[in-house]
């Protein structure tokens, strides 16, 4: 293979045989269940990275189906969203993911900076409850449950929810182990059409785990919970600060 074919060819690893296609990566009938709920502010503040800004001590834990995702496949996900502000803009860091898929671990991980590990998530309805799972190896770490579509929700609120920036802080090292890519990277989701979005009371239990620390970021108080399907696109992310820079 001559070097202008290694350049030309390269987009993701193996050269040959990447471990996701190019996107547009194209989302239909992603599930969602997302519990807001307070914490400790001062734990808050010292996992939030600068220049990212925290206005009040909110965590989303959110719990996520995505039966069909182009070149991902059917796979479930879940993890914590924070709140925050970014040169005066709201919008949302996400801080931890577990997921069940290798290739949207890779290529979360590569193209966008998503803080991917593999695990075992679940959501579904059991009878009158909508149920979300975390399980780290045998160890049950999360647990999140809803009254199953009790009221509706504003369709057009939540689509303006989730059009905001999201943040995620990207890290590639060096051969040599020093970072070589350490930046915060924002990225929207596009062409986001809300099926269907409920409300309903809400329960959230995060348990200790050394590998999988979602309990570092404790229950107070669980504020609201929201439950929605749409059909969206995953838009590709710019950076939006340099840290090595």
């Amino acid at each position: 293979m001559k070097l202008e074919d290694v350049v030309r060819n390269a987009f993701a690893m193996p050269l040959t045989s990447p471990a996701y296609p190019p996107g547009p990566y194209r989302f239909i009938d992603r599930e969602f269940l997302i519990i807001t709920y307070r914490t400790d502010p001062e734990k808050l503040r010292a996992l939030v990275p600068e220049p990212l800004e925290i206005d009040e001590p909110l965590v989303k834990y959110e719990f996520i189906r995505m039966p069909d995702s182009t070149g991902f496949g059917d796979y479930t996900e879940t993890g914590q969203v924070i709140p925050v502000r970014f040169e005066g803009r709201k919008g949302g860091y996400t801080h931890c993911m577990f997921l069940n898929d290798h290739p949207p671990i890779a290529g979360g991980r590569e193209l966008w900076g998503f803080p991917k590990k593999l695990a075992s998530p679940s959501l579904k309805a059991e009878i009158d409850t909508l149920v979300g799972t975390l399980d780290y190896g045998p160890v049950r770490v999360a647990t999140g449950t809803m009254g199953y579509k009790h009221r509706s929700a504003d369709l057009d609120a939540v689509r303006t929810a989730l059009m905001q920036p999201n943040f995620l802080l990207k890290i590639i090292p060096h051969v040599d182990g020093t970072p070589r890519i350490c930046e915060l990277v924002e990225y929207y989701l596009e062409d986001v059409t809300v099926k269907g979005a409920w409300t309903g009371p809400a329960a959230l239990s995060l348990n200790p785990h050394a590998l999988a620390p979602v309990a570092e970021l404790p229950v107070l108080e669980v504020v609201s919970a929201l439950h929605l399907v749409a059909d969206l696109t995953l838009g590709l992310g710019r950076v939006a600060h340099d840290y090595l820079a």
